[in-house]
C-alpha cells in the first residue's frame, strides 16, 4: 500500500487526502494545529500534531519512510519553503509543493522541489481545456508531450474506415482503441447493452454513430484535430 505524508491540512490537502484514501492509499495527516487534524480526522489514515518546521518532530512523524509528501501549507509562506529544505535535507525522494505566487514556486525551484502545483492556476487550465476542448471525454499525458485522448466520433467520420480518415499523415495522430455499444443477449434470454473494444484496430475497422475513440499522439496534433472537427460541425 502506497504511504502519503500530507503537510498542512486545509482545504487542498484536505482535497488531496480525500482523493488518496478513497484509492486505499495510506495517508498521514500533518498539522500543528489538532482542531483542524480533528475536523479531517476521518480522511486520514492517521493523524500527528506537531510543527513541520521542526527538524527532529518530522523525523520523529515516520516521514522518511513515505513514498511522496505533499507540502500543502498555504498561509504560511515562510513555513512551506522551510518545510521543503527540511524534507530536502532529510532524504524526501517524492516531494510535492503547493505555492502561492510565482515567486513562491522560483523559491522552491531553487531548493530542487520539482513537483510544484499553483491550484488557481490548475483550475484555470483544466476549465480552459474544458471549454475549448469539449469534444473531448479525458485525456492523459503518457510522457513529455504525448497524450491519450477520447472523444465520440464526429459526424464526419461515420461510416468510414480508419484507412479513409487517414489520421496518421494528416494530423500525426494513430487511433489506438474503438469503443462500441452492441446488443447482447444472456442465458436467460434477456437483452443489454455493453461496450466491445477494439483493440489496435486496422485499417479497414469501420467507425459507426455512437462509437467512442481512443487516439494517441501530440498534444498539438489533437488540438488540431479537434479544431477541424469543430470547424466542419459549425
Amino acid at each position: 500500500m502506497a504511504r502519503f505524508f500530507i503537510i498542512g491540512m486545509g482545504k487542498f490537502g484536505t482535497a488531496v487526502a480525500s482523493t488518496l484514501t478513497a484509492h486505499e492509499a495510506e495517508v498521514i495527516g500533518i498539522d500543528k494545529s489538532e482542531p483542524v487534524l480533528e475536523e479531517v480526522k476521518e480522511k486520514l489514515t492517521s493523524a500527528i500534531c506537531c510543527d513541520a518546521t521542526d527538524e527532529i518532530a518530522l523525523k520523529q512523524s515516520g516521514i522518511e519512510d513515505a513514498d511522496a509528501v505533499i507540502v500543502a501549507i498555504g498561509n504560511n509562506i515562510q513555513a512551506n519553503i522551510m518545510t521543503c529544505a527540511l524534507l530536502k535535507k532529510i532524504g524526501i525522494g517524492r516531494i510535492y509543493a503547493k505555492v502561492e505566487d510565482n515567486l513562491h514556486r522560483r523559491i522552491l525551484i531553487s531548493l530542487g522541489i520539482d513537483e510544484i502545483y499553483f491550484p488557481e492556476e490548475i483550475v484555470g487550465q483544466n476549465l480552459a481545456k474544458q471549454l475549448i476542448l469539449e469534444e473531448i471525454d479525458q485525456i492523459i499525458e503518457l510522457s513529455a508531450g504525448h497524450f491519450l485522448a477520447e472523444l465520440v466520433v464526429p459526424n464526419d467520420f461515420v461510416g468510414k474506415r480508419l484507412q479513409d480518415l487517414d489520421l496518421l499523415n494528416l494530423y500525426g495522430l494513430n487511433v489506438v482503441t474503438i469503443k462500441s455499444k452492441v446488443l447482447d443477449i444472456t442465458e436467460e434470454g434477456e437483452k443489454f447493452i455493453k461496450e466491445k473494444l477494439n483493440s489496435l484496430p486496422g485499417a479497414n475497422d469501420i467507425l459507426n454513430e455512437g462509437d467512442r475513440i481512443i487516439i494517441l499522439g501530440l498534444r498539438t496534433n489533437i488540438d488540431r484535430l479537434i479544431n477541424s472537427i469543430k470547424k466542419k460541425d459549425r
